[in-house]
C-alpha cells in the first residue's frame, strides 16, 4: 500500500500551493476513489502535477509508461506532449480499459494515448519507438527488468522515472525487517547508483519517485 511518508499536514500545505488539477483528473480521481480496488494507487494531485510540469518542460515526442491504473498518470505526462507527440501505456488489467478511455476521451488525449494491455515485458520488446520519457509504475519485482528493457529505447538526454521507490517507508529497514517489494525497490536503486550511464535523483515525494537521465548508451 502507497503512503505518504512526509507529515500530513506538510502534505497539504504542499497541495494548497501546487495548481488544480484538470477538471477530467479531479473527476477520475474521485471516481477511483469511489469504484475501484486500491484507490491509493492513483498519482494524485502532488505528484501528477510533478509528473505533468515534468513533461511540459521535456516536451517529449514518445512516452512508455508502464502501469496505467485508471490512467491518471498517463494523462498527466501526456499534457506535455509535443504536437506530434504520442503516450504508449501498458496495463496487464483490462478491466480498468474502458474507464481509461473514457477519461482520456474528456481530457481530450484519445489521440495522444495508444493503450496496450498485457504483460508489459511482451509488450514492451515489441515496440520499436525511441523514448524521451519512461514512467515506470508497474509490479515491483520487475522493475530492474523493465528498466533493461527500455535502456536502449531511450534516447541519449531521456528520462526515466521510477515509481514507489521508497516503498511505504521500508527500505531504510533493515533487510530482515523488508518484505519482498521493499527488497526489490531497494535493489533497483541500488542498480540506478551504480550505473555510470545515466544521472540520477531520487526525490521523497509521495511513495518516491527515482529520476534517471540517460548520458550516455
Amino acid at each position: 500500500m502507497t503512503q505518504v511518508l512526509i507529515p500530513a499536514a506538510i502534505n497539504q500545505y504542499a497541495e494548497s500551493f501546487t495548481s488544480d488539477e484538470l477538471k477530467a483528473l479531479a473527476a477520475l480521481n474521485r471516481e477511483t476513489h469511489l469504484k475501484v480496488e486500491m484507490p491509493q494507487m492513483l498519482s494524485g494531485k502532488l505528484q501528477g502535477q510533478l509528473l505533468q510540469m515534468i513533461s511540459h518542460m521535456i516536451r517529449p515526442r514518445r512516452i512508455l509508461e508502464i502501469g496505467t491504473y485508471t490512467g491518471y498518470s498517463a494523462i498527466c505526462l501526456a499534457t506535455g506532449l509535443a504536437e506530434d507527440g504520442l503516450l504508449h501505456t501498458i496495463d496487464i488489467n483490462e478491466e480498468l480499459q474502458e474507464m481509461c478511455f473514457r477519461y482520456f476521451c474528456e481530457a481530450g488525449l484519445e489521440k495522444k494515448i495508444i493503450q496496450h494491455i498485457g504483460k508489459a515485458a511482451d509488450v514492451i520488446s515489441g515496440l520499436d519507438e525511441e523514448f524521451d520519457l519512461v514512467f515506470i509504475d508497474a509490479d515491483k519485482q520487475n522493475y530492474s527488468l523493465y528498466y533493461d528493457m527500455v535502456f536502449d529505447k531511450v534516447k541519449v538526454g531521456g528520462f526515466i522515472l521510477a515509481d514507489n521507490v521508497l516503498f511505504d517507508g521500508e527500505v531504510v529497514l533493515p533487510e530482515s525487517q523488508q518484505g519482498k517489494n521493499a527488497k526489490a525497490m531497494h535493489s533497483y536503486n541500488e542498480k540506478i547508483k551504480k550505473d555510470s550511464r545515466i544521472e540520477h535523483v531520487l526525490l521523497p515525494v509521495r511513495d518516491g519517485i527515482m529520476i534517471a537521465s540517460k548520458k550516455s548508451k
